[in-house]
């Protein structure tokens, strides 16, 4: 089972080894191979050190969306058969969360996945998507079929296009 959490905890130690926690015994090349999934070989290749930089204070000097994609590499490596992400994206801006997401889509494939987010643009490929209201499950279907019904995931997906909208309205 791998995990992919909203706040992402690393170890004092190296990049390599905070990677490795996810399969103990994975060599080097599988740590850098699941890196590259990941999205995160090139920001880590920019390091000091490298994959030989050594972490302290939970990554405090790494962005949110590098700690993130250390999380990733680190559920890649472990190369699960089941993989839950539980609003991996939701602490990031925009641009961070779409370099997430193309980390996350290969990983995504080939295994069963529970995606847990608010944001919708996380889950809008799903093969299946449950929508849950006060903890009940209220819809269920493709993102298109529930976009196509009246609905919460209907109006969740106005709001945030709108707010997106918006958004970039105000940037101009």
């Amino acid at each position: 089972l791998g995990i992919v959490l909203q706040d992402t905890h690393l170890f004092t130690n190296t990049v390599m080894e905070n990677i490795r926690y996810g399969r103990l015994d994975a060599t080097d090349e599988e740590v850098i191979a699941a890196a590259k999934l990941a999205n995160a070989d090139s920001f880590i290749r920019r390091l000091p050190k490298g994959y030989q930089t050594v972490i302290t204070g939970d990554g405090a000097s790494l962005s949110q969306g590098q700690r993130q994609l250390l999380s990733i590499a680190r559920a890649a490596v472990a190369d699960p058969p089941v993989l839950i992400l539980d609003e991996a994206t939701s602490a990031l801006d925009s641009i961070s969360e779409s370099v997430i997401q193309d980390a996350i889509d290969p990983l995504l494939k080939g295994r069963t996945s529970l995606v847990i987010a608010h944001r919708l643009s996380t889950i809008m490929a799903a093969d299946e998507i449950l929508v849950v209201d006060q903890g009940q499950i209220v819809q269920r279907g493709t993102h298109q079929e529930l976009v196509e019904e009246n609905g919460v995931y209907r109006e969740l997906y106005e709001t945030q296009f709108r707010r997106a909208l918006e958004d970039h309205k105000n940037r101009k």
